[in-house]
């Protein structure tokens, strides 16, 4: 396998002067400069010292594969546009901050130690610096854009307003360093104030020992080659950044679009936020897509190119991974994007259907991503009732054999083309074939961190369970209008009394779906006695609410009985058999 990088040391010097011509520039996927004022000072000791700082990581420009757009260094403002040769991958914030505070006449930008903002002058204590014994970490300074460092009640400490007063305290602004003419007109003030032997001595060593120290110091750098795969630069950016802020696929993929003049975060923001027509949707707006990512929605546009790619070239691999996300063109986008909007939103619908009435209630949120990708190849031929049973089919077996935990995106890949081969007459997708429910999975289920715990609580709705107090079943206006939630059976304090397990009392099997009124006259009561509270204060006759139980599953002798070992055990065995039900269709 040929080498995808080489490396080599280069003067800073040379390294600021490319970042000042615009050949040296950052990918627009590099976050703003965020470097503190102790963090630059510390820098800029290292170099005093002839300290290592670290290697600088470069990208070459003029790849076929790699295609980023540039921007320049902050605080440089060029009087044209410049074609980079290079990109900096790894070391913007030391790049940046030597450049602004070594080439830029300006304060520098940067934060104190509370991390306000605010804007340093960084200089050179020439007395410090060239004193054999002195303390070389106290030898670079930094005072505020006027020059002046003030101490409690604003009392004048140090003032270098004017270069007669950085010339007489000897501050040497530490810009004049890469300037020779301004490095001579400061040194002419400098002997002006005052000539002596000992100022020409002091002078001559700051010249051979810093002067030399910065204009000598040289930095590792290894480039990357722009025959690099994009996806390999992206990794290697992502694994060398650990100063930085981890970047998404998405923002990646936007540095690469915006080269192209087509900005992909001004397209998605379209789509996620709510526009300024109140009447039009968006998916933030949305109770089941509101925290839908735009990974996510990336995510099944790559499925459905390369699933498309397939059908061109059978050999071809179905998959939405990193890498194919980031191998999206923005025609790839263009010609899916639309489609893809609508098929979450028909997700979003057929999930409403299954009873998922909101995002925390979604069993498995990845499982989104396969689910509309479906829908998008399937187009109107997903409106069929034999079509969407088969749909549903296969979601809940994903769902209660707890097929989405991990290794997802291999998942995603296989879904697609199977389900779509499946409804078209084939044969069984792996993911029904694969799924598994064993019954006493039933008790282990708690709390919604189980993806079969919620698949649960939205079958009951699904198979038409009516609330004990209102008898009406369950849609998206009583959900919300109710406030329903899933409630104990067996209420806690009872199962306290009892000393009932909390493992027992607390599983799926103890709980079902009820409205916030009725979970409220149940209190903590035994159920024979909430029972008869429900028939008598709310006139509700025996066999009606005995009715209402059993759409929940439950064994009305059971329950008012109050015997929770056999109320268990049976509702135990119904859960089961309705979930063995819905993945057998």
């Amino acid at each position: 396998m040929s080498t995808i990088f080489h490396s080599t040391s280069e003067m800073l010097k040379s390294i600021l002067d490319s970042v000042k011509s615009g050949r040296t520039q950052l990918p627009d996927f590099q976050r703003g400069w965020v470097w503190d004022d102790e963090r630059i000072r510390n820098l800029l000791t290292s170099i005093l010292k002839s300290y290592p700082i670290g290697a600088v990581m470069l990208l070459e420009t003029g790849g076929s594969g790699i295609n980023f757009k540039p921007r320049v260094v902050e605080g440089l403002i060029l009087d044209k546009e410049v074609t980079p040769q290079r990109l900096i991958l790894d070391g913007q914030q030391r790049i940046t901050s030597l450049f602004q505070t070594l080439y830029l006449e300006e304060p520098v930008k940067t934060r104190d130690s509370r991390g306000s903002d605010i804007k340093r002058r960084y200089y050179l204590d020439i007395n410090i610096a060239t004193d054999e014994y002195g303390d070389k970490d106290e030898a670079i300074v930094s005072a505020p854009e006027d020059g002046i460092i003030k101490g409690k009640g604003n009392v004048v400490l140090h003032d270098y307003s004017t270069k007669e007063k950085e010339c007489e305290a000897g501050m040497l602004p530490i810009h004049y360093l890469f300037k020779p003419e301004k490095l001579l007109e400061w040194q002419n003030i400098y002997f002006n104030i005052e000539r002596s032997d000992e100022r020409s001595n002091k002078w001559s060593k700051f010249m051979a020992d810093v002067f030399s120290a910065f204009n000598n110091y040289q930095v590792p750098v290894i480039t990357m080659l722009n025959t690099t795969p994009k996806d390999a630069v992206c990794q290697v950016f992502e694994h060398v950044n650990t100063g930085g802020v981890t970047l998404t696929v998405f923002e990646l993929l936007t540095a690469s679009f915006a080269a192209e003049d087509f900005s992909l975060r001004e397209d998605w923001e379209k789509r996620y936020n709510q526009k300024l027509n109140k009447d039009e949707r968006s998916f933030s707006n949305d109770p089941i897509l509101s925290k839908l990512s735009n990974t996510d929605f990336l995510q099944a546009i790559a499925l459905l190119t390369t699933y498309d790619r397939k059908k061109k070239r059978p050999n071809a691999a179905v998959s939405c991974k990193r890498k194919d996300i980031l191998d999206l063109t923005v025609e790839n986008y263009k010609n899916w994007s639309n489609i893809v909007e609508e098929a979450f939103y028909q997700a979003a619908q057929f999930l409403m259907e299954l009873k998922i009435f909101r995002r925390r209630d979604i069993p498995y949120p990845s499982q989104l991503i396969p689910l509309t990708a479906i829908f998008a190849e399937l187009g109107n031929k997903a409106r069929d009732k034999s079509v969407r049973d088969s749909i549903a089919r296969w979601y809940w077996s994903g769902v209660f054999g707890e097929l989405y935990g991990s290794a997802t995106e291999t998942r995603f890949a296989k879904d697609l083309p199977q389900v779509i081969h499946w409804i078209n007459g084939g044969e069984l997708p792996d993911t029904i074939k694969e799924a598994n429910f064993e019954i006493d999975r039933l008790i282990t289920l708690r709390t919604r961190n189980s993806a079969a715990y919620k698949g649960i609580y939205a079958l009951l709705m699904k198979e038409g369970c009516h609330d004990f107090m209102s008898g009406v079943s369950i849609d998206l206006q009583t959900y919300y209008s109710e406030s329903i939630d899933i409630h104990h059976i067996f209420p806690t304090r009872y199962c306290n009394s009892k000393n009932i397990s909390r493992d027992l009392y607390n599983s799926i099997i103890n709980k079902t779906p009820l409205s916030a009124r009725t979970n409220r006259s149940i209190g903590g009561n035994a159920p024979s006695k909430y029972l008869k509270i429900l028939e008598q204060e709310k006139n509700i006759r025996p066999e009606i609410l005995n009715n209402m139980l059993e759409t929940h599953l439950i064994d009305v002798e059971a329950i008012r009985s109050d015997d929770f070992e056999i109320f268990f055990q049976k509702r135990k065995q119904a859960l089961f058999n309705i979930i063995l039900k819905t993945m057998d269709n």
